[in-house]
């Protein structure tokens, strides 16, 4: 019993180490909120997170295409902090 053990943790040490950022060390919204500016934060408003997929509410046409162009860098910074989000949509809507 004890080499089962012994290979059940060398496995799970190995896969931590392999894998340095944790599936999901964080809330989606809390995420987002260290991942946008605080100026950027008081366009938008956190939905849902379903699938993978971050849904957004943005107050206006102008931050909905701000936030748009910069969709992809975003993307990337919240996938170093969580390999579970796959995508993010914005939609126009009410924030508070």
């Amino acid at each position: 019993m004890q080499r089962i053990k012994d290979t059940v943790e060398a496995i799970i040490k190995e896969l931590e180490t392999k894998n340095k950022t944790p599936l999901f060390m964080d809330e989606p919204e809390a995420l987002l909120k260290k991942t946008l500016n605080p100026r950027q934060l008081r366009h938008i408003k956190f939905n849902y997170f379903k699938k993978g997929i971050l849904n957004i509410s943005v107050d206006s046409p102008i931050w909905l295409y701000q936030l748009s162009l910069e969709k992809e860098n975003l993307l990337a910074k919240l996938r170093q902090k969580s390999t579970a989000i796959k995508d993010i949509r914005f939609r126009l809507g009410e924030i508070r």
